[in-house]
């Protein structure tokens, strides 16, 4: 179950990737757009308020993150729903997905077909984690590769689900994309105060630590979690009060290639 409440600890921090993807999309009056993955909805409302004339519908796997979605004052319609049964619509002009398809991992085969389905010059934007090589990926498989844990938490495990910009760009300027791609290496500052965990700590409670907790009962979860934090306060100390947290992000917007049947 994803936590909304967990996930907007860092709000303003996970919001900035979505703002810089939807500043590079080109699109003025899109008839549709989607937001693939919109968790709580509170940027999908963004997108409703840059585009007003546009249907915008914000889709996510989780209830939970439905739930809170629709309490918001937004004309945004939200649904549950699995994105890799998603298919777009004939109007469907812009495509947003912002820190979803790390969790899905056929979502190469979902952006061709979205490539390939999408009308003439619709935009196809997405942000992906690109931090599965960071120390604190690095620290959570190697306590899960432990021998109190690898059972359980083995399968779990995730080396590296996404591509780099390059490998983003060749597949969909395969199928005709005009392809805009880049990377970008945010440095956080995350305040830790003395009383509190450590901040990495709670970020990853957020996302990574998500499969983690489902797979344990509290007690051996408090335990993974107080074995966790060792390593992640060695590898990201506090100084001056902060810690300083570099996270990679991968980026892409493709427009697709005119359609000949829709010229007919």
């Amino acid at each position: 179950m994803w936590d909304p409440t967990t996930y907007l600890r860092y709000g303003d921090e996970r919001a900035r990737p979505f703002h810089d993807l939807l500043a590079r999309v080109p699109t003025t009056q899109p008839r549709a757009v989607v937001d693939l993955g919109c968790g709580p909805g509170t940027q999908t409302t963004i997108l409703a308020e840059r585009w007003p004339g546009s249907r915008v519908t914000g889709i996510d796997a989780a209830p939970e993150m439905i739930d809170r979605a629709a309490t918001l004052d937004s004309p945004v319609e939200f649904a549950v729903a699995d994105v890799r049964h998603w298919r777009p619509s004939r109007d469907q002009d812009v495509v947003i997905s912002n820190s979803l398809l790390q969790w899905v991992p056929e979502h190469r085969d979902l952006l061709t077909r979205w490539a390939r389905e999408l009308p003439s010059g619709a935009v196809l934007a997405v942000q992906v984690p690109g931090n599965f090589d960071a120390p604190s990926h690095q620290a959570l498989r190697t306590v899960a590769n432990g021998s109190a844990w690898r059972t359980v938490l083995g399968p779990l495990l995730r080396d590296a689900p996404v591509d780099d910009s390059v490998g983003y760009a060749r597949l969909l300027a395969a199928e005709g994309c005009a392809v805009d791609a880049w990377e970008t290496s945010y440095v956080h500052l995350l305040a830790a105060p003395a009383d509190a965990d450590h901040p990495v700590l709670s970020w990853m409670e957020g996302t990574a630590l998500r499969p983690v907790r489902a797979a344990l009962d509290p007690t051996r979860w408090a335990d993974f979690r107080r074995e966790l934090s060792v390593r992640l306060v060695e590898a990201y100390p506090v100084q001056q009060g902060q810690v300083y947290f570099p996270f990679r992000r991968v980026f892409f917007v493709a427009r697709t290639a005119a359609r000949a049947e829709e010229s007919l």
